[in-house]
């Protein structure tokens, strides 16, 4: 056996020791700064946005689908202020990716933050991105790479948002993240839901590690503001002690330990994204709306009063 392949062996096998306990409730950046005035000051702050101020492609380093990305001001659409974004996808069958994107300059540790409702009648089923996205991407490949796997160099991608698979499912079905790993089992990313269960071959074990904790299945509700936050650690490469979690509400609702997302520590966090995808959207036309971002490197939680 060569030394590359015992090395894998190691990666597969090894268990990493019980993962330090997360924050929850009103005790991260934002409760220091009531309505979340200031917060952009804080030392562990990269980014926030109200979209209180200007266009979405003034603050954010790309936006796709300008024409489906709008500021919207109806007071029922807006979290806090007097504007939220809105993006929307039209009833088709064709694929429709909505996003605003902030590039990163690199971390080994990112949390994102942000306020979102789906719209009331939401209806949607199959594939589908429609949350709070963090990766880290190679610059040797392009940043929109679905269906090519990773493989330790080339990048890792959770996107902390809702699987509906079919008519049987509520809308806007359950949260979950889905996740671009080495370990991945298709091409296309896996969905980790809380409970453990993990997409495609549900018929095998998730490798989270003996200490996972599993945790309810849930979905959020429709029509209403909840407030989303979805941590990424990167492993130490070589070992098992990468980390992804998720928070509705201050609630820690999802925790992934154990995890093995890169092979080289020039692989950083460096893509931040709000997005509204569909692949085959003949149902109805479907919104969502997103307000009161914060990008920081530690918890954040709910916005203070």
């Amino acid at each position: 056996m060569t030394f590359a392949c015992l090395l894998l062996a190691r990666l597969l096998s090894a268990q990493e020791p019980l993962a330090a306990p997360l924050p929850e409730g009103n005790v991260g950046l934002a409760s220091k700064y009531p309505g979340d005035r200031g917060i952009e000051k804080d030392p562990a702050v990269i980014f926030r946005d109200d979209f209180e101020v200007g266009l979405p492609q003034d603050r954010w380093d790309n936006v796709f689908q300008k024409e489906t990305v709008q500021i919207a001001t109806a007071k029922e659409n807006v979290h806090g202020g007097s504007r939220s974004i809105e993006m929307t996808v039209p009833k088709q069958r064709q694929e429709k990716s909505n996003a605003v994107v902030k590039d990163l300059k690199g971390y080994d540790t990112v949390f994102l933050r942000v306020y979102s409702k789906f719209d009331p009648d939401f209806d949607q089923i199959g594939s589908s991105h429609n949350g709070l996205y963090l990766a880290a991407i190679s610059p040797n490949i392009s940043y929109s790479t679905p269906g090519i796997k990773a493989d330790g160099k080339n990048k890792f991608v959770a996107s902390f948002e809702c699987w509906r698979g079919d008519p049987s499912t509520g809308s806007p079905g359950g949260l979950n993240v889905y996740c671009y790993h080495p370990e991945m089992r298709s091409d296309y990313g896996d969905h980790f839901f809380p409970s453990g269960l993990v997409l495609p071959s549900t018929y095998l074990k998730g490798n989270f590690g003996p200490n996972f904790l599993p945790r309810l299945d849930i979905a959020p509700k429709l029509g209403e503001w909840q407030c989303y936050e979805l941590m990424m650690k990167a492993n130490t490469p070589g070992r098992r002690d990468g980390r992804i979690a998720c928070w509705l509400d201050g609630k820690l609702v999802a925790d992934f330990p154990n995890l093995r997302l890169r092979d080289v520590d020039t692989l950083k966090i460096n893509h931040a994204s709000l997005d509204l995808h569909i692949g085959d959207n003949s149902i109805r036309s479907n919104r969502k709306w997103y307000d009161d971002v914060v990008i920081a490197t530690s918890y954040i939680g709910p916005m203070g009063g």
